[in-house]
């Protein structure tokens, strides 16, 4: 049977108790079937992953013991997402694909044209945890609270931002990165677009560039991992021999 994978926020060290986040005894006994003495895979993106096994299963609550370090912790590439919140379904999915795609932080901001106007932090913290646990990265992607789109960029530390464009001559993604290294981050906007007023205050910011995300139209949760992949693969760490 295979060895599941868990994040915990406790220290890992060998010998060293470690206890289960609320749900995870319940997914270990009742869900993956495990017993006292079985294998569990455990990460907290600070101390690498480790291999330990389950001392004490009870109901809800689990002590696990870490035995061998598996991996050393790697740093994450600094690649961000800046999105304009989407209904439920399409925003899970985002924070479930950006999360495999390595991205270290998501940032939900308010547009004038976006149909959601709130988040739900736990439910997509959630989302990210499960993500990062079937995926196999070392750490967690940082969901921040969610802001409006231009006190966002008022409190942003100067990192480039590339904004999906939908239309327009602007240069293609691809060409932009060339000989960029992260920290690096892709704002996309709502269904209905960015107003132009909204694209004229972005673009004054020195900071900004407006790229091309290929020859078509694309939904926002489509443009939000077409672009991450993008950084990835030619700026992030898909360029570093694993």
């Amino acid at each position: 049977m295979s060895i599941p994978r868990l994040y915990v926020e406790a220290d890992l060290a060998e010998g060293v108790d470690v206890p289960c986040l609320p749900g995870q005894g319940h997914y270990l006994g009742q869900v993956m079937r495990k017993a006292e003495g079985d294998a569990v895979d455990l990460f907290n993106g600070r101390d690498g992953e480790w291999r330990a096994s389950v001392a004490s299963l009870r109901k809800d609550k689990a002590i696990l013991v870490p035995r061998q370090r598996l991996r050393p912790q790697a740093a994450t590439a600094d690649i961000r997402l800046l999105l304009a919140p989407l209904k439920r379904d399409a925003m899970e999915w985002v924070v479930e694909k950006a999360t495999e795609l390595g991205v270290a932080s998501i940032h939900p901001v308010f547009t004038a044209r976006g149909i959601v106007g709130k988040i739900n932090h736990e439910r997509l913290s959630t989302i990210a945890r499960e993500a990062a646990e079937q995926c196999e990265r070392l750490d967690l992607p940082t969901i921040a609270p969610a802001m409006d789109l231009h006190a966002a960029l008022e409190a942003w530390d100067g990192t480039p931002i590339f904004v999906g464009h939908e239309r327009g001559a602007a240069p293609p993604l691809p060409t932009l990165l060339a000989g960029r290294n992260p920290p690096l981050a892709l704002l996309v906007g709502p269904e209905g677009g960015f107003t132009k007023q909204e694209l004229d205050v972005v673009g004054r910011r020195h900071f900004v560039s407006s790229a091309a995300l290929g020859p078509r139209i694309l939904r926002a949760e489509t443009a939000a991992v077409a672009g991450l992949a993008v950084l990835q693969a030619l700026a992030g760490d898909w360029t570093v021999p694993s």
